[in-house]
């Protein structure tokens, strides 16, 4: 997973999940799963070995004990990692990729609030989307398509046409259900998949072609060992 991919096709649309994709949160995200986990007297390992590319609300309900208010401890869960930005972090070659794309080639698909997301991105450096999908957009989260489908509707593309890149197995199997196809970066992780797709660590070890007016330009990465450019 350390070395570089290649891919030969060449898209039209990149879409990008967040966390653990773009952004690196896992200390957040473990913190904030970790303390509610303790408040209700419930695996923290069980949660978090779940949790990665899930909605919130989806996963208190699968913990929740008799009686529990889903929707309050989910909204509470988020407001709590919403403030915390402490250990936010962009995941290598993300910055300079974004860049890179025209702001009319790329959409990020998350299983986090809109507010969260835009903290995240903004906490690490990074453009807001014009193209957000976020929990609140979707009905059902991954993996379940929903979200990447929408999408790939507003980006005004095929799915065969899209290049998704997501780093957890809820994520995986939703872009792939969609008809996408997928890479996944294992930088923050890496969480356990066991989808058929193609592995790297971050996105300078990706290369990847995407259509132009004139003609498709390739994104390159960056070579192991090559000097750091960000």
């Amino acid at each position: 997973m350390s070395g570089m991919a290649s891919l030969e096709r060449v898209y039209e649309k990149v879409i990008f999940d967040m966390d653990g994709t773009l952004v690196d949160s896992r200390a957040v995200v473990e913190r904030a799963w970790r303390k509610w986990a303790l408040k209700h007297r419930v695996s923290a390992d069980e949660v978090l070995a779940v949790s990665h590319g899930r909605r919130t609300h989806e996963v208190v309900q699968l913990f929740a004990p008799e009686g529990m208010d889903v929707d309050r401890e989910a909204r509470e869960l988020e407001a709590s990692e919403s403030g915390d930005t402490e250990d936010i972090r962009a995941i290598p070659g993300a910055s300079a990729l974004l860049l890179w794309l025209r702001d009319t080639d790329w959409a990020v698909v998350t299983s986090a609030t809109r507010q969260l997301a835009s903290r995240r991105l903004s906490a690490a450096g990074l453009p807001v989307p014009d193209i957000l999908i976020s929990a609140e957009d979707v009905s059902i989260g991954k993996p379940h398509p929903q979200g990447y489908l929408l999408a790939v509707d507003r980006l005004r593309t095929r799915p065969a046409d899209c290049l998704v890149f997501e780093d957890a197995q809820a994520g995986i199997l939703a872009a792939k259900a969609a008809g996408c196809d997928v890479v996944a970066i294992t930088s923050a992780g890496p969480h356990a998949f066991d989808a058929d797709c193609p592995a790297v660590a971050d996105f300078d070890r990706i290369s990847f072609a995407l259509k132009s007016a004139a003609h498709p330009r390739r994104w390159e990465g960056r070579p192991v060992g090559a000097a750091a450019a960000e």
